[in-house]
C-alpha cells in the first residue's frame, strides 16, 4: 500500500511539473514578414515598415501581405542619414517588389554608412538578354561602368531594417 501511495504521489508531482512547464504566455513581440535580398554577396532578410510614397506603400503592402505605412516626411530626411537600396525594374524574374530579382543593399549592419532608412535606386538592364542575378553593389557598379545597367535615383525613402545579416540577427 505504501508503494502505491509513493508512486501515486510521484505521478501527481510529475504531472504538476510538466503542466507548469507546458504553460506558455503570449510572446512579447510581433511577427513581421521579412523580404529576402542581398548585401555584399550574401542573402539577408529585412522588413519594410514605412515608406514616403503612397504608390510604393501599396505595392509593398500587397507583396508582403502586411501594412506598410505611408510617412511622407521620410522624403525630407537628409541624404547623410540615408543608405541606398537597389531595386530592379527588369531582368531576372524574382521576388523583388517589381517582380524581378531581390533587392541589393550596400552598407549592411556593422559597416560604416548603415542606416535602416534607404533611398530607392532603380536598376535597369540596357539589354535584358544579358540579365543575371546580382548580389552586391560592386557587381552593379561594374555593370553600370560597362554600360549594361542604368541607375535612376529616386526621392523615395523606405524604412528597411535588417532582420538577419552576415554575422548577426535581431
Amino acid at each position: 500500500m505504501k508503494k502505491k501511495f509513493v508512486f501515486l504521489a510521484l505521478m501527481i508531482a510529475l504531472a504538476l511539473v510538466l503542466s507548469a512547464c507546458s504553460r506558455t504566455t503570449a510572446p512579447n513581440y510581433a511577427e513581421i514578414p521579412a523580404g529576402k535580398a542581398y548585401a555584399d554577396g550574401e542573402t539577408i532578410f529585412f522588413s519594410h515598415t514605412e515608406v514616403s510614397d503612397p504608390a510604393v506603400a501599396e505595392v509593398l503592402t500587397k507583396m508582403m501581405k502586411s501594412p506598410v505605412l505611408v510617412v511622407p516626411a521620410l522624403a525630407d530626411v537628409p541624404d547623410s542619414a540615408l543608405a541606398l537600396v537597389y531595386v530592379f525594374k527588369n531582368g531576372v524574374a524574382g521576388s523583388g517588389p517589381l517582380k524581378f530579382q531581390p533587392d541589393v543593399f550596400p552598407n549592411p549592419p556593422g559597416n560604416e554608412g548603415y542606416s535602416p532608412l534607404r533611398k530607392i535606386v532603380f536598376v535597369t538592364w540596357t539589354d535584358e538578354s544579358k540579365a543575371k542575378e546580382l548580389k552586391s553593389e560592386s557587381e552593379i557598379k561594374a555593370l553600370v561602368d560597362a554600360g549594361d545597367l542604368t541607375l535612376e535615383e529616386s526621392n523615395i525613402v523606405v524604412n528597411m531594417p535588417f532582420m538577419t545579416w552576415t554575422g548577426g540577427q535581431r
